[in-house]
């Protein structure tokens, strides 16, 4: 059996709204909001008594969605990881978008905070990282050609 498509990606944040108000700054859209608890919620992420609030948003051409969660129950103690680029298991999500320096400048409003500095790799592109909500790195690729 193979792969049928990539559906979304998620990340685990410690507000929501803010973290919402983020990835609409980057241009996607809220699809909805829902609160996940249950059994079936329980059993899925392997802890007892989750009730988690959740967004999707998703990217201007639909194929690309986000999900962003944030627990009520269980509470984690641990914080987000804000670990280098180069540590094996650090969350990065990319985007092509028009305008990288637009784009980092409004990102810096919602709590965007640049990685390195934004970079050209020959005609092709210019790069930049951003960390956003809960230490998540989001690249963001400006097209040249």
């Amino acid at each position: 059996m193979a792969i049928h498509r990539l559906d979304h990606t998620g990340y685990v944040v410690e507000d929501l709204a803010a973290a919402v108000a983020f990835f609409v700054e980057l241009g996607m859209e809220l699809e909805g909001e829902a609160t996940v608890e249950g059994d079936w919620a329980d059993k899925l992420i392997g802890l007892d008594d989750v009730r988690a609030d959740i967004a999707f948003l998703k990217t201007p051409d639909g194929h690309g969605r986000v999900e962003l969660s944030t627990f009520r129950t269980p509470t984690s103690a641990e914080k987000a990881p804000w670990a280098p680029v180069n540590v094996p298991g650090i969350p990065r999500i990319t985007f092509v978008i028009d305008d990288v320096d637009d784009l980092v400048k409004r990102l810096r409003e919602h709590g965007g905070e640049l990685v390195g500095e934004i970079a050209r790799y020959q005609d092709y592109c210019r790069y930049a990282y951003v960390r956003g909500p809960a230490g998540v790195i989001v690249g963001l690729v400006e097209e040249l050609s």
